[in-house]
């Protein structure tokens, strides 16, 4: 339901959205994909994987994601507590062209930190996309990207990951997030962007770029593997 995607009224939870994701992936026959999944996005790649397994995919990476668990509970004290989902949702509810606004002029890019350089029309463009969304599907998001558990779905990938946060994420706390999914995925690469915010495929674009090329030369295709195998 969001970008330029239908605006089902339902599905609109981590186990559809990876499911979707297989029926492009499938119906395209792509294989040796690199997934790159961002905030939300990072848990639908990680479920996409639990999901339909790594046959088609070569890597994964995860920037500013939401797995491994953003809910505080019980069995997952480190998480965050519900009452901030809970005025997200609120947020929704009542005014969600604001809700996007006043993500953008401050968290989400870190705009609300002294010295913060973050334009008007990344702001703007962040607010534009938010409204595209369907209200439903951006509402009940929320409850999705918070408080689905990924902790089991990283300790099952077999597939090279590499794990990109912020330190400064004040959507994705490191410590919620990027840091704990590298310790749960076997041999993760974690890269810390010192100071970066939760978007920074926005504010740390030529970095994450540079990263992300780097990571795609990392790991060979089968193609390569066959290759060395009959060399």
């Amino acid at each position: 339901g969001h970008g330029r995607s239908t605006q089902t009224w339902e599905g609109n939870d981590m186990d559809t959205y990876a499911d979707d994701l297989d029926c492009l992936i499938s119906t395209l026959d792509l294989r040796e994909v690199t997934l790159v999944g961002f905030s939300t996005g990072g848990g639908e790649v990680v479920r996409y994987l639990a999901r339909h397994g790594s046959a088609r995919v070569r890597q994964l990476v995860l920037v500013s994601a939401v797995p491994p668990f953003m809910l505080r509970t019980p069995d997952n004290p480190e998480g965050l507590p519900a009452d901030g989902f809970d005025a997200l949702r609120a947020g929704s509810r009542a005014d969600r062209s604001q809700l996007y606004r006043d993500l953008a002029d401050g968290p989400f890019f870190g705009n609300n930190r002294a010295g913060a350089t973050v334009s008007q029309g990344v702001r703007d463009s962040f607010w534009l996309q938010g409204l595209q969304a369907g209200a439903r599907n951006a509402y009940e998001c929320i409850a999705a990207f918070s408080a689905t558990d990924f902790r089991a779905d990283l300790t099952g990938l077999d597939v090279p990951t590499l794990v990109i946060h912020g330190d400064d994420d004040q959507v994705v706390p490191l410590a919620v997030g990027g840091a704990r999914s590298a310790e749960l995925v076997d041999g993760a690469e974690l890269v810390v962007y010192p100071g970066a915010p939760h978007g920074i495929t926005d504010t740390h674009k030529e970095q994450l770029s540079a990263d992300l090329l780097r990571f795609l030369d990392s790991s060979p295709t089968s193609l390569d593997r066959q290759g060395a195998h009959h060399a």
